[in-house]
C-alpha cells in the first residue's frame, strides 16, 4: 500500500505544474487585463464587454472540450493543443489590434484556455478519488500550487506594473502561456479507456434531480457574486487611489488565505456534510460584498474582507468538485465538471460581466459590490434549500 500511495504521488507531479502555471498566468492576466484596457484608453463599458468575452467562451467551449475528451479519453492531447493555440494566440497581442481584433484574438485564446479547468480537474478529481470517496486531503495539496502560482504573479505583476507600466502586460501574457505550455507538454501522454456503455451515458437524468438543480442554482449565483471581484475589483481599488502595489497584495492576502485553506482542508471538512459548506460560503460571500461595498476605504476592513476569500472561493471550490465527482461519476466527470464551468463561470461572467459595466458607468462602481450582495444572498438561499434536501456527503478520505 505505501508504494502504491508513492506512485499516485508521482501521478500528481504533472498536474501540481499544470495548476501551478495555469493559475499563475491567471494570477496576473485577470486582475490586470482591466488596468490595461484603461490604460489603452478603453471606457469602463468597453472593458466590461471586452473582459467578458472569457465568460462568454465559458458558455459554449467547455462543455464541447469536456464532451470530446469523454468521448475519446484524449483529454492530455486536448490539453496540448488548447494550450499551444492559445499562445500562438498571445503572441498577436504585443502588436497593435483594433478593438475588433482585440475581442477576436481573446475570443480565440479564451475558447482554447477553457479546456484547461475542466479536463485537468476532471483527471484529477479520478486520480484522488480512492474506493468512492473524494480524497480532500490529495486534491487540496495539489492545488495549493495553482493559488501558490496565483500569489506569486499577482504579487510580481503589481509592482512590475506599478514602477514600468501596464506596456508590458503582453508580454506578461506570452511568458506566462509558454510556462502553461510547457507544463501541458510534460504530462504524461496517457488515454482513459472507453466503452460503448460509457459514452452512451447520459447526463440529463441526473441534472433532473432537485438536488442537483438546486446545487447548479447556488453555484450560478455564488460566482455570480465574485464577478465583483473577478472583473472590477482592479478599477475599484484605482479609483480609491489604491497603488497597483496595494492592489496587488489585496489580491495577495486572498491568495495566501486560499492557499492555507487548500493545504489544511482536510481537518476541517468533516465537521459538515459538503452541502453544510456550501451553506457557510455562500453566508460568508454575502459578508464579504457588504464589507466590500461599505468599507473598501478603510485597509483593514478590506483585508478582512479578502482573508474571506477562503471560505467564499477556496472552499466552496472544493466542496463543488467533490460534489460534481459524487453527482457525475465514471464517463460522465469530464461533461459534469464542464457543465459547472458553463453554468457556474459563462452565464454568471457575462451576466456580471455586462450588467456591472452598465451599473459602475451609471451609478459607480461601489453599486456593484451592493449588487453582488444581493446575488451572495440568493446563492445562500438556494444553498439552504440544498442542504435541505440532500443526504450529508461528508465522504472525505484522509489517508496517512
Amino acid at each position: 500500500m505505501p508504494n502504491s500511495g508513492a506512485v499516485t504521488r508521482r501521478q500528481l507531479v504533472p498536474f501540481a505544474a499544470v495548476s501551478a502555471t495555469y493559475f499563475a498566468h491567471i494570477g496576473f492576466f485577470n486582475p490586470y487585463l482591466p488596468l490595461w484596457l484603461k490604460e489603452l484608453g478603453y471606457g469602463l463599458f468597453a472593458i466590461s464587454v471586452l473582459t467578458s468575452v472569457q465568460a462568454a467562451t465559458r458558455l459554449f467551449a467547455p462543455y464541447g472540450w469536456g464532451w470530446l475528451s469523454d468521448h475519446t479519453g484524449e483529454r492530455v492531447k486536448l490539453l496540448r493543443y488548447g494550450a499551444t493555440v492559445a499562445l500562438l494566440c498571445a503572441c498577436i497581442l504585443l502588436f497593435d489590434l483594433s478593438p475588433i481584433a482585440l475581442g477576436l484574438v481573446l475570443l480565440i485564446m479564451f475558447t482554447h484556455t477553457s479546456s484547461m479547468m475542466p479536463m485537468s480537474e476532471a483527471a484529477m478529481a479520478h486520480l484522488v478519488s480512492q474506493g468512492g470517496a473524494f480524497d480532500a486531503k490529495r486534491y487540496g495539496r495539489v492545488r495549493l500550487f495553482g493559488s501558490i502560482g496565483f500569489l506569486v504573479t499577482v504579487f510580481m505583476a503589481g509592482a512590475w506594473f506599478e514602477y514600468f507600466g501596464m506596456q508590458h502586460f503582453p508580454g506578461w501574457t506570452v511568458l506566462s502561456l509558454v510556462a502553461v505550455t510547457a507544463s501541458v507538454w510534460l504530462l504524461p501522454d496517457l488515454k482513459e479507456a472507453t466503452s460503448t456503455s460509457d459514452v452512451k451515458e447520459a447526463i440529463w437524468p441526473v441534472l433532473r434531480q432537485k438536488h442537483v438543480l438546486w446545487f447548479f442554482v447556488t453555484a450560478f449565483f455564488h460566482v455570480l457574486s465574485h464577478m465583483g471581484v473577478y472583473v472590477f475589483f482592479s478599477l475599484y481599488l484605482d479609483s480609491l487611489g489604491y497603488s497597483k502595489v496595494w492592489i496587488g497584495v489585496l489580491w495577495a492576502v486572498s491568495v495566501i488565505v486560499e492557499i492555507a485553506w487548500f493545504f489544511s482542508q482536510s481537518k476541517w471538512l468533516h465537521r459538515l456534510p459538503l452541502t453544510g459548506w456550501l451553506l457557510v460560503c455562500s453566508a460568508a460571500m454575502t459578508l464579504r460584498m457588504g464589507m466590500t461595498a461599505q468599507w473598501a476605504d478603510v485597509l483593514w476592513v478590506l483585508l478582512l474582507a479578502q482573508a474571506l476569500h477562503a471560505l467564499t472561493f477556496a472552499a466552496n471550490h472544493t466542496v463543488c468538485v467533490a460534489l460534481l465527482s459524487h453527482y457525475f461519476p465514471g464517463r460522465l466527470r469530464g461533461r459534469g465538471q464542464a457543465l459547472y464551468t458553463v453554468i457556474a463561470y459563462g452565464f454568471p461572467g457575462v451576466l456580471g460581466g455586462l450588467v456591472g459595466g452598465l451599473l459602475s458607468d451609471r451609478l459607480g462602481l461601489q453599486s456593484v459590490y451592493w449588487v453582488s450582495m444581493a446575488t451572495a444572498l440568493l446563492a445562500t438561499l438556494a444553498a439552504y434549500k440544498v442542504w435541505r434536501m440532500h443526504h450529508p456527503l461528508a465522504n472525505f478520505s484522509t489517508p496517512n
